[in-house]
């Protein structure tokens, strides 16, 4: 099965919709932080003859397969071996001044979920990995049998929204020192067990939040968030546009947050004229969060926890848009 059959890009038509704006001029540079199978970057090099994409992603099997399926437009398209933090290094490095576009699609791919040797996925057994580059250093098995009670729980409860953090941690901790946690079949059905029967009757799978904790605290995502976003605004061109898709509450609470901070002057509240070159640099494109209709989601059920958010950049080096 090619990246094309497996791959659903989530809210597509909306996302474009979002950045078609500033990516309908010649020469125009958009970005995509987190290719993927690269959905949403075939759509915009279909929709944008004279754009040109920057691909980034941490997994060098998604940067393969996405190759694969945007070779029709290889002329137009650089891919980068790179976590999204690491943005203006990259564009540096490429001599790209300033972006037009950029989409952030957070979270796990689908191609990660699907594979199941990956270890992201509850309901299958596999080895307790879990990160989006093979290369890095930690794996979840290395946290589930290092951290202490305290920490897991931390995270646990913190990334995953656990409200039985404190349970799940204080038993991995005692079943690892008869036998070291190395598969998530294992670690699937203890969370399940130590969870109290009537909590498991909703909510999905009763390890769900357990491991996208984890994945989380592996692949550090929120500390990246957390750089890039502000690094991506600094690099909009003026009147480029962002888009971030975030599933999980922290990841829009962070976006919230960076857009807020863009979103207001560098002066004091109590100045009673804002001075010229000091106004807001960014405008929302949205409302709130937008999610995605009720027939995506019954089309595409990995949709129905997403929240878009986007803006556009209204001021640089002083001027007002």
């Amino acid at each position: 099965m090619n990246a094309a059959e497996r791959h659903v890009p989530v809210m597509l038509e909306r996302v474009v919709a979002l950045l078609a704006p500033a990516l309908a001029h010649p020469g125009a540079v958009v970005v995509d932080a987190t290719l993927g199978l690269g959905g949403h970057s075939e759509a915009f090099l279909r929709e944008f003859p004279d754009v040109r994409l920057i691909g980034f992603d941490r997994d060098p099997a998604a940067l393969r397969l996405a190759g694969e399926r945007l070779a029709p437009y290889e002329d137009r398209i650089t891919l980068v071996h790179a976590v999204y933090d690491e943005l203006p290094r990259a564009l540096a490095d490429l001599g790209v001044p300033a972006i037009d576009g950029i989409l952030f699609d957070l979270g796990v791919s689908s191609m990660q979920l699907d594979e199941a040797d990956r270890g992201f996925a509850y309901a299958q057994d596999a080895p307790l990995d879990m990160r989006m580059d093979p290369t890095g250093p930690t794996t979840a098995a290395d946290i589930v049998n290092t951290y202490s009670a305290a920490d897991l729980a931390r995270i646990l409860f913190q990334y995953g929204e656990e409200k039985f953090a404190r349970r799940i941690a204080d038993r991995i901790v005692r079943e690892r020192e008869t036998e070291p946690f190395t598969n998530s079949a294992r670690l699937s059905e203890l969370v399940r067990n130590a969870i109290p029967q009537a909590a498991r009757r909703t909510g999905g799978h009763p390890a769900k939040r357990t491991f996208q904790a984890l994945r989380i605290e592996v692949n550090g995502e929120l500390d990246v968030l957390r750089r890039a976003l502000p690094a991506a605004l600094q690099g909009l061109a003026l009147h480029g546009r962002i888009v971030v898709m975030s599933y999980h509450s922290l990841e829009d609470r962070i976006t919230k947050q960076a857009f807020a901070a863009a979103t207001k002057s560098d002066v004091p509240d109590d100045l009673p004229v804002i001075p010229a070159g000091h106004e807001p640099y960014l405008k929302l494109l949205t409302r709130g969060a937008e999610r995605p209709t009720e027939e995506e989601v019954a089309a595409n059920p990995r949709a129905a926890s997403a929240r878009v958010r986007a803006a556009t950049r209204i001021r640089e080096k002083g001027l007002v848009a």
